[in-house]
């Protein structure tokens, strides 16, 4: 007796994707059309699959380069824009074999993507740093001056130190480690993605939990960026102690 579509859709939503090609073939001589459309859905998923393998052994191109030189880490920051709250800067060490997909530029991920990704890089990773560093200090030193001390106690997080680290697009001052700076890195090496990824979700957690603090300004959906009710809530309210003095004087007096 044929299987009915309602057993073949729970079969398939169950399957791995290592198990849809035996899934397809167990089917595929079914001419029922509706059948035949979850055939063609789960290829969809395995041509996917394939593709999200292949970029990702792409992004592992830095990786591979420096492999021989021992422990790699990515390095990124999140932060520098908003008018408020931290900076933070992530710094992640992948091991040689890492098998992570879906790694990319943290704002060409999605939030939910992102939350999911997380944990697993901090299963996977050999080891995760991160480095804060608050609006008092980006004041006081700039935030360019105050985005490589975020990434420089990132790195002095670690449980091990890093041979070489591959950078997104900066060189770090006053770091005794070879750095190889990478133009849109986030989107070019698994490692500063991953270290771009955490330290979005860790700063956009922070942000939310001001927002219970401060919720007339909507940090937790503008993260601390300018958006329009932001800088009313600004002008309205005044300054909270996260905003950066610095970086609000059009907005207030």
């Amino acid at each position: 007796m044929a299987k009915s579509l309602k057993e073949i859709t729970n079969e398939y939503k169950a399957a791995q994707i290592n198990e849809l090609p035996s899934f397809i073939d167990s089917i595929k001589d079914d001419e029922r059309a509706s059948v035949q459309a979850v055939v063609t859905k789960a290829k969809k998923q395995i041509a996917a699959y394939e593709a999200e393998v292949a970029r990702i052994e792409l992004m592992k191109k830095y990786e591979k380069e420096y492999e021989m030189c021992g422990y790699i880490c990515g390095i990124d920051e999140v932060g520098r824009g908003p008018l408020a709250g931290p900076v933070v800067a992530g710094a992640v060490i992948l091991p040689k074999d890492c098998k992570l997909l879906y790694l990319n530029d943290s704002k060409q991920v999605s939030a939910k993507k992102r939350e999911e990704l997380v944990p697993q890089i901090m299963e996977t990773a050999i080891s995760v740093g991160l480095g804060f560093i608050g609006p008092e200090r980006i004041d006081e030193i700039n935030i360019l001056q105050a985005t490589y001390e975020a990434m420089r106690q990132a790195i002095g997080k670690l449980s091990v130190k890093p041979d070489i680290l591959l950078n997104d697009a900066v060189t770090i001052p006053e770091v005794n480690i070879r750095q190889i700076p990478i133009i849109k890195g986030d989107a070019k090496s698994v490692s500063i993605a991953a270290a771009s990824i955490v330290a979005k979700v860790t700063r956009d957690n922070l942000m939310k939990e001001y927002d219970k603090q401060y919720p007339e300004y909507g940090f937790a959906s503008n993260m601390g960026y300018g958006s329009a009710g932001h800088i009313e809530a600004l002008r309205k309210y005044g300054p909270t102690p996260i905003h950066r003095r610095s970086f609000i004087g059009n907005f207030v007096d």
